[in-house]
């Protein structure tokens, strides 16, 4: 595996940095010098040295590389289909995670079996990685569940619609992970837009004061639905870190070899009892944030186009080829499950029945209650009153 070295690119934390407080902020512009990030893959598919963090991906194969790259294409094609299925009327929502894949991928791939996962609605890939059948998540979006499987089969949270709550369930989670006296760890994702919400910031606070074994992964798409980062933040996100007590390190996003490692660090040190870290994972929203947002009314190809040369898959295939990790067969079978995939999942969704209309009243209260069983025998003659008049 060759490495070729760069000084370019360096680790950065939050700790002694400069704060930008006092500057006026302008729009970004795609042409805009990039931020200094951990980074151990180049656009270009080239590999890179970075003396923190190299010795948490020195050791992985071949193999382990082409499974990164078989999880990221298949996530894609499964975000594909979702979307498609939304637009054929299909799913009543769908939020894409188009770009992000080397982010959930590698972070996803960072965590061990008995950690615990607390994702937002966009985590795709980090439940591909956490074990949970993707037909599943569109249950929910169908509007036919509630989740659609049980959290602590794969120790992963149904996902959050609220936006940043979960950092707080996450971090008493943590806490009680902490008390327990368990060496596992705690992971939080959440988005940029969701850094500026209070919880989020409760959650940092709580996991500093107590030590919480908890990593708190920021995923920096570039724009909370419409607001872009400079109307939300004076400073980097991770620099937010350093108010709280503890370490923030920003990654490249793009780069699932940088992100697998960052948060491979991040949770060990959290197992030994080092405390909370928060990851920002720079990376961009390749499409709209949900399937009801357009995004071309508020940002414009230029940044787009510049954001897509750094294609997350792209990039580790370059890698592969260069390295001859992988050559055209594996490419070619990989197509055909991913075509497989696509062709399941869309099958899968339509078959799936239609909810019991009764189930909304189901474990509304522990032992029942008076007002829920009149409701109910309501809505039993509201739905009566239907067949009454069929015939009709």
């Amino acid at each position: 595996m060759t490495v070729e070295s760069t000084a370019a690119r360096k680790p950065r934390r939050s700790a002694g940095t400069k704060s930008t407080a006092g500057k006026r902020t302008t729009a970004r512009k795609p042409e805009d010098s990039e931020p200094e990030l951990v980074q151990l893959l180049t656009p270009e598919g080239k590999r890179v040295k970075n003396a923190e963090y190299d010795a948490y991906v020195d050791g992985i194969t071949p193999e382990e590389l082409r499974g990164l790259y078989r999880d990221m294409v298949l996530t894609r094609r499964f975000d594909a289909e979702a979307t498609s299925l939304q637009r054929q009327g299909e799913l009543g929502l769908w939020a894409s995670l188009l770009g992000q894949e080397a982010a959930q991928i590698g972070s996803g791939r960072a965590t061990r079996e008995d950690d615990y996962v607390f994702p937002t609605y966009r985590e795709h890939g980090v439940a591909w990685c956490r074990g949970v059948d993707p037909t599943n998540l569109l249950g929910m979006f169908r509007g036919v569940n509630n989740g659609g499987w049980d959290p602590n089969g794969n120790n992963f949270h149904l996902y959050t619609i609220v936006i940043g709550s979960q950092a707080l369930h996450a971090t008493g989670y943590a806490m009680g992970v902490a008390k327990d006296g368990a060496d596992s760890a705690v992971i939080a994702y959440f988005g940029d837009g969701a850094s500026s919400q209070g919880d989020v910031s409760e959650a940092f606070n709580f996991a500093a004061v107590y030590n919480a074994p908890v990593v708190f992964f920021c995923q920096n798409n570039q724009w909370a639905i419409s607001e872009s980062n400079e109307k939300q933040t004076r400073v980097p996100l991770y620099q937010r870190a350093q108010g709280f007590g503890f370490p923030g390190v920003r990654v490249d996003g793009n780069d699932v070899l940088a992100s697998l490692a960052v948060t491979r660090w991040a949770l060990e040190r959290a197992r030994r009892g080092e405390g909370p870290a928060l990851i920002e994972a720079w990376t961009y929203r390749m499409g709209a944030h949900t399937t009801s947002d357009d995004p071309s009314r508020y940002r414009g190809d230029e940044e787009r186009l510049a954001w897509e040369a750094k294609d997350p898959i792209l990039r580790l295939r370059r890698y592969l080829e260069a390295s001859n990790h992988a050559d055209e067969g594996f490419f070619a079978e990989l197509e055909a499950e991913s075509e497989a995939l696509g062709k399941r999942v869309r099958e899968a969704v339509r078959a799936m029945p239609d909810p019991d209309h009764f189930a909304i009243f189901e474990n509304v209260y522990a032992d029942g209650h008076a007002l829920v069983d009149e409701e109910r025998a309501q809505f039993a003659a509201y739905q009566a009153s239907f067949a009454d008049t069929e015939g009709v």
